[in-house]
Formats: structure tokens, sequence, C-alpha cells
């Protein structure tokens, strides 16, 4: 699916200009770690460009969106470490509105493909247990 949705308004997203660090997280398990450079960021996928989402699904960790990664759900909820939570971009009213039906939200719970992180920081991103595919295809 992907693509915008045309009833949001986006807020502005400064792509990083330096690399930075994702530690993916599971229920206190680390899934795993990607180095992200700001000049080979996916070009392709769903979720805003630097999400999240597309930084998780080219590095093979699955992140459940079911709207295609346009802020119309809040499956891809996932939640930040305190420290790298202000190196993303603002949240936008519908990602709020959206993040209010999720269930488990904490103070920096983001939907994965709205928030860009800007490379100030490194990041943990925890993905929720519930919002995590049991069934797995392939292998």
């Amino acid at each position: 699916m992907g693509g915008e949705n045309p009833y949001i308004e986006q807020t502005e997203a400064p792509l990083p200009t330096k690399a930075y660090t994702i530690r993916f997280t599971a229920d206190g398990q680390d899934l795993k770690t990607i180095q992200v450079d700001p000049n080979a960021l996916p070009e392709r996928g769903d979720g805003r460009p630097g999400s999240l989402l597309r930084l998780a699904h080219a590095a093979g960790v699955e992140i459940d969106h079911a709207c295609g990664g346009v802020c119309a759900c809040s499956t891809c909820h996932v939640v930040l470490n305190a420290k790298g939570y202000d190196s993303a971009n603002e949240a936008s009213e519908d990602e709020e509105d959206m993040i209010d039906l999720a269930p488990g939200v904490k103070g920096t719970s983001r939907l994965a493909c709205q928030c860009v992180p800007d490379g100030s920081s490194d990041l943990v991103v925890d993905i929720p247990s519930w919002n995590r595919n049991a069934v797995q295809e392939g292998d």
C-alpha cells in the first residue's frame, strides 16, 4: 500500500544528516541493531521517508502496519527510549489521535510510520508484544 494520507496534515520531518544507531527490542530482548547511514536511506517502502517503519522493514525487522504506513491506524505503535525521543520529528495531532487508540501507550509512544529520527541521538525502539506478528513465513 504506502503513499500519503491526503486527509491528514503532515508535520515537518527533517531527514538525518549524520549516522546513528537504532536498537530494536521486544519485551526487553534485543531483536536487531542497525546503523543508519543518512546517505543510504531506503527509498521505497511504507511510512514516511526516513521513518522507523521504513528503516525497520529494510533491515528485516517486522512491524505490523495495517494501513500501509499512512497514519490511518495504530498498529505500528512503538515505544522510544526517553533519550532518543527528542531526536524524532514532532508528532502531528493526527498521529497523536491514532496513538490514543493503541493499547499500552506510554509517554514516548509513536507510530513507526510517522516517526522520523534526525540522527542527533541513538535510539532504542521497543516493539510491543501485541504488535508483533506471531506467524512468520519462509525460511
